[in-house]
C-alpha cells in the first residue's frame, strides 16, 4: 500500500484532489498561457534553494561574503544550489514580464478579472522587491554600490524622499542594519505577501477561468 492510499483511508482525498486538480482546458489556450505557471515554479525553486542557502548565510557585514564563499567553494552542491537561486532570479522576471504581457495582449485585465490584474501587478512589484534586496546579500563590491545606488534613487524622490533613503537603509548610511534589513524583508516579509498574493490570484483564476482572448 502506497503512502497516498493510506492517507487517502483516512482523509478521503481523492474528491477534494479531483475538484481541485480535474479542470477542463479550453481550445484557444497555447502555449504563451504557460509562463504564469512557470513563474510558480520558478518561485517555488527559489523558495527552496533559498531555504537551504540560508542554513549556512550569514547576514553580517564582517561574515557575509565569507559565507557565501563557503556555500560556494566549501558545501556539498553549494554551488548548484547557489546558481540555480541566482538564474532562476533572472528567468523570473523574464517570465513575469512575458506572463503580464499576454496577459494585457489578451485584454484578460478587463471586467470582470480587474482585480486579479491587480493582484497580478502586485505580484510583479514583489518579484522586484526580491530581486532588489537579494542583490545585497552577497556583500561584495558590486552589490554594495548597487544597492547605494538604488537607495538614494529612492532618497531622490521628492517629499519622502529622506524617509524612504533611511527607511531603506536603517539610517542615512549603507552598513550592518541595511543588510540585516534587508535580509529580514528578502526571508519574511517578502515572501509572505508573495504567498497572499499568489493564493488571492489561483483563487480569482479557479472562480473565473481562463480567460478567452478579447
Amino acid at each position: 500500500m502506497s503512502v497516498y492510499d493510506w492517507l487517502d483511508k483516512r482523509l478521503d482525498l481523492r474528491p477534494g484532489l479531483a475538484k481541485m486538480l480535474d479542470h477542463p482546458v479550453p481550445t484557444w489556450v497555447n502555449w504563451l498561457y504557460c509562463f504564469g505557471g512557470i513563474t510558480f515554479f520558478f518561485f517555488v525553486l527559489q523558495a527552496i534553494t533559498g531555504i537551504f542557502l540560508m542554513l549556512y548565510y550569514v547576514p553580517s557585514p564582517d561574515h557575509a561574503y565569507e559565507s557565501v564563499q563557503y556555500i560556494t567553494n566549501t558545501v556539498h552542491f553549494g554551488k548548484i544550489i547557489r546558481g540555480m537561486h541566482h538564474w532562476t532570479a533572472t528567468l523570473i522576471v523574464v517570465t513575469v514580464v512575458i506572463h503580464m504581457l499576454r496577459v494585457f495582449w489578451h485584454g484578460a485585465y478587463k471586467a470582470p478579472r480587474e482585480l486579479n490584474w491587480v493582484a497580478g501587478v502586485c505580484l510583479f512589484l514583489l518579484t522586484m522587491g526580491f530581486g532588489f534586496t537579494g542583490y545585497l546579500l552577497p556583500w561584495d563590491q558590486k552589490a554594495y554600490w548597487a544597492t547605494a545606488v538604488g537607495t538614494n534613487i529612492a532618497g531622490s524622490v521628492p517629499v519622502v524622499g529622506s524617509f524612504l533613503l533611511k527607511l531603506a537603509r536603517g539610517g542615512t548610511d549603507l552598513g550592518a542594519v541595511t543588510l540585516v534589513r534587508f535580509f529580514d524583508v528578502h526571508v519574511a516579509l517578502l515572501p509572505l505577501f508573495m504567498v497572499i498574493f499568489l493564493a488571492g490570484h489561483f483563487f480569482m483564476i479557479r472562480r473565473q477561468g481562463i480567460s478567452r482572448p478579447y
